[in-house]
């Protein structure tokens, strides 16, 4: 008796008057012996649903899921109401071809001259852009042959490297000169297919890439399930020229944050080779942080693009859901999840999502699309619009982060967003972010163990790393009821974050409550679990998956250990051009100077 709680219906909740509850989860932190012993005691009849149901119960999701009416009907994929056009856009056609929405985006972006920066060596580290690859084939100075080769060599590099950390867990140095070859073939022909053409680019290992399997970065998934197209993103891509590199390594099943992989072996952070890249798409990250791709594509079903982008210093684009198709990828049946674009600068972002951008057919019927657009960068006005967008910031969220150096490094940005173009910040208070949470872990991990039950029971649970059999016990004890609940929060959530756009065009928070952790070695063989450190990864990243909205990380700078720092940027349904145009002005404010990472290869341009 006196369990139950009743919520207030979310139309009658006083946003005001909510109080920021810290968000604290309790669980042990494990690696080696003790972590086989555990995932030994979760997998036990009796003793394994005993303990998890008192662990849910200590982070009070027994008393969310079990013990409360939530008043309003389940919401099973987001629904968004119609939404205001977005100033100072092109719209994009994406019914038409690949190439031709490219060479839109490419009319887009400022005014830039390759040539000018060619030459200049004693310059501050940068990136190279895509159209600083595209100026130096077609003048001749370096052929896609030519890039290809200095990958290949890198790529024996890490091959030798003890421990194994690779970037790649499928690569075939033939496949690579091939595309290179037709390439190099097009540009001497004068006919290259895009901006893209001849343009490096990695895929995430759960991502459908041909000739190379999908494992999901385990040792069997390419067992029973053979790769027999390109995913659609991928068959986009190279439809433009795109050379893909390999598959990217990544966090097994995309179930961590960290990048953790026993399998093949864990990534580093280019910045700090002793700590995570973060993840799941620990691969896509590092492979372009490390100056080898100047793209990749990853997935992100609780901030697994942006996560590792924060990290690792570039930027990653989490799409509104729906906005580019799932077909082809591991995770193609879920309703967190989407495929997005990682790049050193914003503007390859664009290039990229120009690219693979376009909904499927079932998605079209029941999320109804916005027509997608970008923004004219190019356009005289650009710096108007920058000025009208409206900014929320809830700041006792903003600064639950594990450093000040964080939340300090954060606000200066939006200080100088202030002062520099004139936006205007607005306090807002989001309610029940730690049911968020919850509902967006019941509702993940619920629909990952549906898709893995089938192999889990055919024998294949016992190959997985100690890390996933320890989310899929927790995943296993979720209920019908639970993930129904789940869904009703969801409901909520959508309507507090309508509530909040309709004051402000952006959501801002640091992208992550703390920078890149250290790799203890223990769990280099054996995994890790480390409830702790998740939350603060997931800290602001959620409520993009669980709700569908649209999210870019762009880097503003490092701490005081040299580790990059992210700032996140939330839209509206369907609003990337408005996150795009904003993390272009904060890439343009945080410019310089950029520190070149410890583990960087300038395969382009090699003295």
């Amino acid at each position: 008796m006196g369990k139950k709680k009743v919520l207030l219906p979310v139309e009658e909740v006083d946003m005001s008057a909510v109080k920021y509850e810290k968000q604290v989860i309790e669980a042990p932190n494990l690696t080696g012996f003790g972590l086989k012993l555990f995932v030994r005691i979760l997998e036990a009849p009796l003793l394994g649903p005993l303990f998890l149901y008192f662990m849910k119960k200590k982070n009070k999701m027994i008393e969310l899921f079990r013990h409360t009416v939530i008043p309003e009907a389940p919401m099973f994929k987001p629904e968004f109401p119609p939404q205001e056009p977005e100033p100072g856009v092109i719209i994009l056609e994406e019914d038409g071809k690949p190439e031709d929405r490219v060479e839109s985006a490419l009319k887009c972006l400022p005014h830039y001259d390759p040539a000018s920066l060619w030459n200049v060596d004693s310059a501050p580290f940068r990136y190279w852009k895509i159209r600083d690859y595209a100026h130096a084939y077609r003048a001749r100075l370096a052929t896609p042959s030519m890039v290809a080769e200095h990958f290949i060599s890198v790529m024996e590099e890490f091959r030798n490297k003890k421990p194994q950390a690779p970037l790649l867990v499928s690569f075939d140095a033939e496949v690579l000169r091939k595309q290179a070859a037709a390439s190099t073939q097009r540009f001497q022909e004068g006919n290259p297919l895009s901006i893209l053409d001849g343009i490096f680019v990695a895929i995430k290992d759960d991502i459908d890439c041909l000739p190379h399997p999908s494992k999901g970065a385990t040792i069997w998934m390419h067992e029973v399930r053979p790769v027999e197209k390109d995913a659609v993103s991928v068959s986009r891509l190279r439809s433009c020229g795109v050379i893909f590199v390999g598959k990217a390594n990544m966090h097994e099943l995309g179930l961590g944050t960290s990048g953790n992989n026993p399998n093949y072996g864990t990534t580093r952070n280019p910045h700090a080779p002793e700590r995570y890249t973060g993840g799941s798409s620990s691969g896509p990250a590092a492979i372009v942080a490390s100056g080898l791709c100047s793209a990749a594509l990853g997935t992100d079903g609780g901030g697994s693009v942006r996560i590792p982008s924060s990290l690792c210093g570039v930027v990653g684009l989490k799409t509104t859901i729906g906005r580019t198709p799932m077909i082809g990828s591991l995770c193609d049946s879920g309703t967190v999840e989407i495929i997005g674009p990682i790049a050193s600068t914003v503007e390859d972002v664009m290039l990229v999502y120009a690219a693979i951008l376009g909904s499927s057919p079932a998605d079209r019927l029941c999320l109804k699309p916005a027509p997608p657009c970008l923004p004219n960068l190019s356009s005289s006005e650009s710096l108007n619009v920058t000025g009208t967008l409206r900014l929320g910031k809830y700041t006792q969220w903003f600064n639950d982060v594990y450093s000040t150096d964080i939340s300090d490094k954060c606000e200066d940005v939006l200080n100088m967003l202030s002062k520099n173009h004139g936006c205007k910040v607005a306090e807002i208070i989001i309610p029940e972010l730690n049911g968020m949470r919850d509902a967006h872990i019941v509702s993940i991990g619920s629909e990952s163990l549906s898709s893995l039950n089938p192999n889990c029971y055919d024998g294949k649970l016992s190959k997985l790393t100690l890390d996933t059999r320890t989310n899929l016990a927790l995943f296993r004890s979720f209920t019908a009821s639970d993930y129904v609940a789940a869904q009703c929060l969801r409901r909520r959530l959508m309507y507090y974050h309508m509530e909040i756009f309709k004051n402000v065009d952006v959501i801002v928070t640091p992208t992550t409550g703390m920078t890149a952790p250290i790799i203890p070695p223990s769990a280099l063989k054996f995994g890790e679990s480390n409830l702790q450190v998740s939350g603060y990864l997931m800290r602001f990243v959620v409520a993009a998956n669980l709700l569908g909205l649209p999210a870019i990380s762009v880097p503003v700078g490092y701490d005081k250990q040299g580790l990059p720092i992210g700032l996140q940027l939330i839209g509206r349904p369907w609003g990337e051009a408005s996150i795009l145009r904003l993390a272009s002005a904060v890439e343009e404010l945080c410019g310089e100077p950029k520190k070149k990472p410890a583990q960087f290869y300038d395969i382009l341009k090699v003295k």
